[in-house]
């Protein structure tokens, strides 16, 4: 008895922790991928860079302040600043300085940098949305093929159970001799194909989840499912326009010819910018320096009482030895610290100015360059919208025709649905036998799994085209 209440009470928690399994919609499958997907993190990435760009052509329109100290000490012999003379010594050293610089004129090069990082933040942004249009359709066409293989699922069981009907009844009358055996036995390997068919279909469903998962960046696996409804198409009524109107909104619109457009203008910005070295540069500076010494100070002098003079020169005419007092400096210890530096401080400023005259050529082949850039960032437009132009068409001949092949298949679903009723009348008043029976069976399961590819088919193409169109990603209605 108390293993029966532990079953029953694993199975109730079972279900709960079935009851409160979250069911992913469509949309919110979308706005996840767009917050978690790495891709969209990489391109969010690219515009944080673009940013720090910004910042730093900002920065170059403020002062560079930069501070220096140094304390040293020097071993050996060296002259004693003191007194002159060579000796072994160690002394100690400091000194401290504060250089401020500031570029009055640079050939506008500033300036022209700062329009540069705004106009690559720009382009970032327009990178980012077309990351994120990509995503979102990704996320749609796996979504929709997670869709289509469930309800492929339900299908292939619905008509099992109609087989597994049909085997009863197929058994009682082979029993009673009115059917032979060898129907019984095509109905039973019927069976046994549509429960591989399942098996397989059940697969294709935890594969197209776990991509999905993968895409969102969800990693558990095992719990995660989508909400299990039916998906209208909406918005049909877009391909009531020209495919030219589509196309001009699409250039107005989609961030392909924007990031190239803004390529473009970013060359020539490089083109401006590298142009400017051949202009003169001017900058302000101004320094603030000090300096202190652990060495002995002079603070006075006496006769030397031993030598009291000492030679300095001969009288050339009377060869006379001209003296001069040997005065012998009296050391005393070095001023405070904060002292010496406030004795010896001292400031430089001033304008330096640079031309440039000649640097082997530098600037003028690195403006060059720039120029074949530009051409190529030209190119590169038209060729953006040559693509667009192909994309859209492309896009708008794949909608047409998938709405027409949505519509074949229903007409073609209908048809071998009322044919598969007339075969199943037919089989069950034994005028028809097992094998012609399976195959009108195999025949309106095809054409309702077709009819559901080519409804979801339908409806990520019909996407696609109210992409090109302007809507936004989360305008788009499923």
């Amino acid at each position: 008895m108390k293993n029966y209440s532990l079953l029953v009470t694993l199975l109730l928690f079972s279900s709960l922790l079935t009851a409160q399994q979250k069911e992913w919609t469509l949309e919110e499958c979308v706005n996840y991928a767009l917050d978690n997907n790495i891709q969209v993190k990489q391109s969010e990435l690219e515009v944080e860079l673009s940013d720090i760009e910004k910042r730093d052509a900002l920065g170059n329109f403020i002062p560079s302040i930069n501070g220096q100290a140094t304390n040293a000490w020097n071993t050996g012999l060296t002259q004693n600043v003191t007194t002159g003379i060579l000796q072994n010594q160690t002394t100690r050293n400091f000194s401290a300085g504060v250089t401020a610089g500031l570029t009055l004129y640079d050939g506008l090069r500033n300036f022209k940098q700062l329009q540069r990082a705004r106009i690559s933040r720009i382009a970032s942004e327009y990178s980012l949305d077309k990351m994120k249009d990509d995503i979102a359709l990704f996320v749609a066409d796996a979504y929709l093929q997670v869709l289509f293989s469930k309800q492929n699922l339900e299908v292939l069981k619905a008509q099992n159970e109609v087989t597994q009907q049909q085997l009863v009844r197929t058994r009682d009358l082979v029993e009673a001799g009115v059917l032979p055996q060898g129907d019984l036995l095509e109905i039973q390997a019927t069976i046994a194909d549509e429960k591989q068919r399942m098996i397989v279909a059940d697969n294709q469903i935890q594969i197209s989840l776990i991509g999905l998962a993968q895409t969102l960046g969800i990693k558990d696996y095992q719990n995660f499912n989508i909400a299990e409804r039916d998906y209208n198409i909406f918005g049909n009524e877009i391909l009531e326009n020209s495919v030219y109107d589509i196309i001009e909104k699409a250039k107005e619109e989609r961030s392909e010819i924007k990031i190239a457009e803004a390529n473009r203008e970013l060359a020539e910005m490089d083109v401006e910018l590298t142009k400017g070295a051949y202009l003169p540069t001017l900058n302000a500076f101004f320094n603030y320096n000090t300096r202190e010494s652990g060495q002995s100070r002079i603070i006075g002098s006496t006769l030397d009482p031993n030598e009291p003079t000492r030679q300095i020169g001969i009288v050339e005419s009377s060869n006379e030895i001209v003296v001069a007092p040997n005065a012998v400096p009296t050391l005393g210890s070095p001023l405070p610290f904060f002292e010496q530096l406030y004795r010896n401080d001292g400031v430089t400023y001033g304008l330096q100015l640079n031309v440039p005259i000649l640097n082997g050529f530098a600037t003028r082949n690195q403006v060059r360059r720039n120029e074949v850039n530009v051409k190529r960032a030209q190119f590169q437009l038209e060729q953006a919208e040559l693509d667009l132009e192909a994309n859209v068409y492309q896009a708008y001949t794949d909608a047409r025709g998938a709405f027409e092949v949505y519509e074949a298949s229903l007409v073609a679903a209908d048809a071998q649905e009322r044919a598969f009723e007339y075969a199943t009348e037919r089989f069950n008043v034994g005028l028809t036998n097992a094998f012609d029976f399976s195959q009108a069976k195999i025949r309106f399961e095809n054409t309702q799994r077709e009819a559901l590819r080519a409804k979801y088919d339908y409806i990520f193409k019909l996407k696609v085209v109210e992409l090109y169109f302007g809507i936004p990603v989360g305008d788009l209605k499923f």
